[in-house]
């Protein structure tokens, strides 16, 4: 699972320096960027039309953070990440250009209930508010960090669904598989993959029984069509615990675990995020 990346380092001078992970990456895919410099404050990043704060980096000294997740939608082409920082109170701009690559996601085409599709005016309404109290809660980013040891995976099972691929349901509606799923028989253990409040536990239109994680500092964790959850809103979860079994709830063809990622509010691939997340330890 896990797996080295080589972080480019530029050099700004004796002093400072910036590590990015790569300046290439696919779109739906996530960036880190850590910068090193002593008496400097309110580091912030510029990425088209996205203001992201660099973090205080909880393992290194004299060091911040920040995670820039790629938007699914973003074409492909040349970009350019401004960085900026105070310094003897005056603000000091360092640019950096990127390159995003096409991810080149497959097409699927999914078969499930009529009426998980062409929804009457009840479910219509339920959906609008289930969407928007996830979204109040994917754009809430808590400043204390949970985590301290590597993400891991949810479960060790084969993937039958990778992140990104397109969709058609039914025929008529489109759009991107927004996680990845793991292949579950009914009651399978799932586990946290780190620490963190659980900040949803509820039974949703569309991804049935869910749990959502947030891990802290813009990082939320989902679990989507379980048989049953083990913990409630509020609750605090530890890496490795036992927190759901799988299930086929809300708009499934079978039973398996929907699990995705979110990063500053943005669907990201999740097993990439792991990776760049892992990289923060170490």
């Amino acid at each position: 699972m896990k797996k080295v990346l080589i972080f480019l380092i530029l050099i700004i001078n004796s002093l400072f320096a910036i590590q990015i992970s790569s300046t290439k990456v696919k779109n739906a895919n996530t960036l880190l960027l850590e910068l090193t410099q002593k008496d400097i404050s309110d580091v912030k990043l510029t990425f088209e039309k996205s203001n992201i704060d660099f973090k205080v980096h909880p393992f290194k000294t004299n060091s911040f953070y920040a995670l820039l997740p790629i938007d699914y939608y973003t074409n492909s082409g040349k970009y350019k990440i401004i960085i900026s920082y105070l310094k003897n109170n005056k603000r000091e701009f360092i640019g950096q250009e990127i390159f995003v690559e096409d991810g080149n996601y497959k097409s699927e085409i999914i078969k499930v209930q009529k009426s998980k599709v062409t929804l009457n005016e009840k479910d219509k309404i339920r959906t609008q508010y289930e969407y928007k109290e996830a979204m109040d809660i994917y754009n809430t980013s808590s400043s204390k960090i949970f985590w301290t040891k590597d993400f891991i995976y949810p479960m060790n099972s084969k993937i039958t669904s990778n992140f990104g691929n397109k969709r058609v349901y039914n025929d008529t509606i489109k759009s991107f598989h927004s996680g990845t799923d793991f292949k579950a028989a009914i009651g399978t253990k799932i586990k946290a993959i780190n620490d963190g409040i659980v900040v949803l536990a509820k039974d949703r239109f569309y991804a049935g029984n869910s749990i959502i994680i947030d891990h802290g500092q813009g990082v939320y964790s989902c679990y989507f069509h379980l048989s049953k959850m083990n913990y409630k809103e509020g609750d605090y979860v530890k890496r490795g615990e036992i927190i759901a079994l799988s299930g086929d709830t809300g708009r499934v063809t079978g039973p398996h675990l929907h699990f995705s990622i979110r990063i500053n509010s943005k669907l990201i691939d999740p097993l990439q995020a792991i990776l760049i997340l892992n990289q923060l330890n170490n």
